[in-house]
């Protein structure tokens, strides 16, 4: 649709039958699928309506070539009409119709494309990208065609329609994508002769197959797309739109394009049919050569590009003295990395963290030194390398994707290795950060890799990331949680919720379950998943700890007051856990509240437990020794689980719902086996996560004691859970 610009300061109003085209081809296509209209019929009034409007303005263009606005004029016209006669013809000659109007059109595209002003010669090297382009993309568009064909033997003018089809298609988008910043007029005209050919390949294959009436209903958006993409593309050219030229040129998405299209395609045929034939397979496989060869032929580019931009620039004076001999007064800084982008339409930028391997401690200047001349050695000769900060390094590179993650990966490679020293060998640890530099400012760019660095020092450094917009979503996330939750105990936001535990025997209420929730006005309730990590972080896990034991103790002996004789169980850490000073807070909570020390249940989840081992047997009998009573919660039924719990000294058992299933014939259940474990070893089990009457009756039958649950009641304030407990009390049994 064409773009109005503003008049005056106001926003000129499209024109009618801009707005009237697609809601008349719309009801056109609505009445075909709700049968009131023949749907070949709906079709042809909806393609012949747009076209005839794409004609109107066509003839209209006495600013363009009068032969070249003619023959656009005529391959709009033959498309329309191709689909105008389908109705008139008999069905078995509707489909050979299609293919010779598919045909003709196609003629009078190429005719009327090659005549558009403002082509540019291309050089040899951008002659065999696009044809690689072209190649790559048409295979993925057979292949995919292929795969949405139905099983069987392709009639003949269906595969002429797709293979015709998939090949005009290919170019005409590649050529599109090549010409949208510099020829906008002629990346629409191309836009709308690969929409029109791609409807018109389509209707060919579902006449021939003899599809449903209703399935030529789908020819209708592509072609009247088609049609008025081509009129306005020929109106921006005859007015001289102007071409964008600053900037970054955004690079075709030669590697990613076809393989998706391949991907999606071999995944509907594996879904629908179940199987793909070794031909098809093939020709799959024939997509993978051009999308090697196009990342080859891109990095072949880029390095011309980069070497034309350093001779251009000049030698640097500090390159070149004889005498420079401080690889680290060699590297220009932030600013000449953010110049160094102007040199380079793609690429990657790549920026390089190090701290010391022991302790992280800061990294010391010979070994800084030392840190560049490797970067520089493992670089390539058209790379801008930078020193961002005192430890923190950027590399710019013209080379695409694939190369430049093998890049990261062998600089990280290069500064793992030991650095000689006379104390002796010296080691650092190093986070890689990549990000695209296509169509993104600096400033973005470098954005983008610093917080995929981040996300490498998160997952435990030494590895290089790739930055996407799902890897931002988290790191802001990130980001705002580290922001908001210091303070947020003094402002009130953290709270308990509790779920009942009841006794599968009676269900009867035997207990509670403390969860922590961060309720922050910024970033809303937040969940002790997502909150615990950033405390363990920030170094807040004690501060936090030490309130939720209090707050449960307390709540605890308000409902004791309230004569209700309920146990509350509370979830630690390893690391809460195993702090020194653990068994002697408990105690003094407990005292604080004058809380019965067996009405607290303090549970550590059993897969953190292993590393922390020897420490967590001794802390949870300390805490035995004062009477509180201790559970392993996510207990897994594994082997390495069950040699931990013989040394564990816990009294609860808490396992989820899986193990309520169905086991293989000849067998226990499982939960069946963990209840007489719990019963040899003396420990209750409590069967968390039910949610349905299913589920409590096999955790009943199995022999456990305790259930927990949506099932049962869902976690509640404390207020609602006592109104629970009310209701559950004056309830008849």
């Amino acid at each position: 649709m064409p773009v109005h610009q503003p008049v005056g300061g106001r926003l000129r109003r499209p024109p009618l039958p801009d707005l009237v085209v697609p809601i008349v081809g719309t009801i056109f296509v609505l009445a075909g699928a709700a049968g009131l209209v023949p749907a070949l019929a709906a079709v042809a009034l909806a393609v012949a309506t747009g076209c005839a409007l794409a004609c109107v303005r066509l003839a209209s263009l006495a600013a363009l070539s009068g032969r070249c606005a003619a023959i656009l004029d005529a391959a709009v016209l033959a498309a329309g009409l191709t689909v105008a006669v389908l109705p008139l013809a008999d069905p078995p000659h509707r489909a050979p119709v299609a293919l010779v109007g598919l045909a003709v059109t196609a003629l009078l595209y190429g005719a009327a494309l090659l005549r558009l002003p403002g082509r540019s010669r291309l050089t040899a090297a951008e002659r065999l990208g696009r044809t690689v382009d072209i190649l790559g993309l048409g295979l993925a568009l057979v292949f995919a065609a292929w795969m949405m064909l139905p099983p069987g033997p392709v009639p003949p003018a269906a595969a002429s329609a797709s293979v015709a089809g998939a090949t005009g298609v290919a170019v005409l988008v590649v050529t599109a994508g090549a010409d949208r910043c510099r020829r906008p007029g002629a990346a629409r005209c191309c836009a709308g002769a690969a929409a029109t050919l791609a409807g018109l390949a389509l209707l060919v294959v579902l006449l021939d197959h003899g599809a449903p009436d209703r399935a030529v209903l789908a020819v209708a958006p592509p072609l009247l797309a088609g049609a008025l993409l081509t009129a306005d593309g020929a109106r921006r050219t005859a007015t001289r739109g102007r071409s964008r030229t600053g900037g970054l040129r955004a690079a075709w998405p030669g590697l990613t394009a076809p393989a998706g299209i391949a991907a999606l395609a071999a995944g509907h045929r594996l879904w629908t049919a179940g199987e793909i034939a070794a031909p098809a397979i093939a020709l799959g496989l024939a997509v993978i050569p051009p999308m090697v060869l196009r990342e080859l032929l891109a990095l072949a580019d880029q390095r011309r590009r980069a070497d034309r931009s350093a001779q251009a620039a000049g030698p640097r004076p500090v390159d070149d003295r004889p005498d420079a001999a401080d690889p680290l007064a060699e590297l220009a800084g932030r600013d000449d990395l953010v110049r160094g982008f102007a040199g380079r339409a793609d690429g990657a930028l790549l920026v390089v963290d190090l701290v010391g391997a022991a302790d992280g401690a800061a990294v010391d200047r010979p070994v800084l030194v030392e840190v560049a001349r490797r970067l520089r050695a493992g670089s390539g000769p058209g790379d801008l390398v930078a020193r961002l900060a005192d430890a923190e390094f950027a590399v710019l590179t013209g080379v695409g994707p694939v190369v430049a993650y093998a890049l990261g990966s062998r600089l990280l490679a290069a500064l793992t290795e030991p650095y000689p020293g006379a104390g002796g060998a010296t080691r650092i640890r190093v986070s890689v950060g990549l990000a695209e530099t296509s169509g993104g400012a600096p400033e973005d760019v470098l954005r983008q890799a610093e917080l995929a660095r981040r996300r490498a020092v998160q997952l435990g450094r030494d590895r290089v990331e790739w930055y996407d917009a799902y890897l931002e979503e988290q790191l802001v996330r990130r980001l705002d949680l580290e922001r908001e939750l210091p303070g947020a105990l003094a402002r009130g936001e953290l709270d308990l919720v509790y779920q009942p535990v009841l006794a599968l025997a009676d269900r009867q209420p035997v207990g509670t379950e403390a969860l922590l929730r961060w309720r922050s006005p910024a970033l809303g309730t937040v969940l002790p998943d997502e909150l615990l990590p950033v405390a363990a972080d920030l170094d807040l896990l004690g501060e936090v700890g030490r309130w939720v034991l209090n707050r449960a103790c307390r709540q605890l002996a308000d409902w004791s007051d309230g004569g209700r004789k309920l146990w509350m169980a509370v979830n630690v850490t390893p690391r809460e856990l195993t702090a020194p000073d653990f068994v002697a807070r408990t105690a003094g909570a407990l005292a604080a509240y004058d809380v019965p020390p067996e009405r607290l249940v303090v549970e550590v989840a059993e897969p953190a437990v292993g590393a922390e081992l020897p420490s967590v047997v001794a802390r949870l009998a300390g805490l035995r020794s004062l009477g509180v009573r201790t559970a392993l919660d996510d207990f897994r039924a594994e082997h390495a689980s069950l040699a931990q719990l013989r040394r564990l000294p816990i009294d609860l058992l808490k396992v989820g719902p899986q193990l309520v299933g169905p086991a293989p014939d000849g067998h226990l259940p499982l939960i069946e086996v963990v209840a007489k474990l719990g019963d040899r070893l003396g420990l209750e089990v409590v069967v968390e996560g039910l949610e349905s009457e299913a589920q409590i009756a096999g955790a009943r039958r199995a022999g456990c004691r305790y259930g927990q649950g949506f099932a049962f009641a869902r976690p509640a304030t404390a207020e609602r859970v006592e109104a629970w407990l009310e209701e559950f009390r004056s309830a008849p049994r």
